[in-house]
């Protein structure tokens, strides 16, 4: 079912579906690191940290705010404060569908990478994208995943799709995330923006996107699924 706050989720969804820009777009390269004069820049240390890869949308990206305040970057502060040797990448990339973090999803699983958040789709509900096929594209994401290795931890994010779609696509798109989930024996957030979604106070102007208390709120949600995974 659509959380308590059901008017509040379906204005947010809404808003979202006619205020949510951009579209599947690559990341952008980092800059080039400046070399000093006259000689070449020393190459950082590899950090020997296992990695939590953040693939997702804006609402991964933190669209809005400061970097430091989008989710995964308050997650890494909890993991810091408890002195758990993990560190965070955050892929996500605004206006991002899921067959977009298909086409891209393996230049950002690399070696170091241990646990895998999955936080796609939610524009696939946007644009009345067939569930069925956001739903293939998630079952590959997995299983290329799995493929490279099968040790890596997925911990899947659940989300909505706007009401003014019909209540037969909402309940269709509502549903694939746990079914999924259920069938591949992923961790599942049943939804991101429980207890975000719909709040002025926790919302940018746009009312789409986390302010950064938002984002704290998110961080806590998206934490209970993905702790256990950090233990095994």
């Amino acid at each position: 079912m659509i959380p308590s706050t059901a008017g509040g989720v379906a204005a947010f969804l809404i808003a979202a579906a006619v205020g949510c820009g951009g579209g599947d777009r690559a990341p952008e390269a980092p800059a080039a690191s400046d070399a000093p004069a006259g000689g070449r820049a020393t190459p950082a240390a590899p950090d020997p940290r296992p990695a939590i890869l953040f693939i997702g949308t804006s609402l991964t990206a933190g669209l809005g705010v400061d970097p430091d305040e989008a989710y995964p970057a308050v997650i890494q502060r909890r993991l810091d404060s408890l002195h758990l040797a993990w560190r965070v990448i955050n892929a996500g990339v605004s206006g991002e569908t899921s067959a977009g973090a298909v086409r891209r999803l393996e230049s950002v699983l690399t070696d170091p990478v241990r646990v895998v958040v999955l936080e796609t789709g939610a524009n696939d509900g946007l644009r009345g994208i067939d569930p069925n096929s956001t739903r293939a594209n998630l079952e590959q994401i997995v299983r290329r995943i799995r493929a490279r290795d099968s040790t890596i931890a997925i911990v899947l994010a659940g989300m909505e799709a706007p009401p003014n779609l019909g209540r037969r696509f909402t309940q269709q798109f509502r549903e694939l995330f746990p079914a999924l989930a259920a069938r591949e024996r992923l961790a599942l957030v049943p939804f991101l923006l429980a207890g975000v979604a719909g709040d002025d106070e926790l919302n940018q102007d746009d009312g789409i996107h986390p302010t950064a208390r938002g984002h704290e709120l998110i961080a806590d949600t998206v934490w209970r699924a993905l702790e256990p995974s950090l233990w095994r």
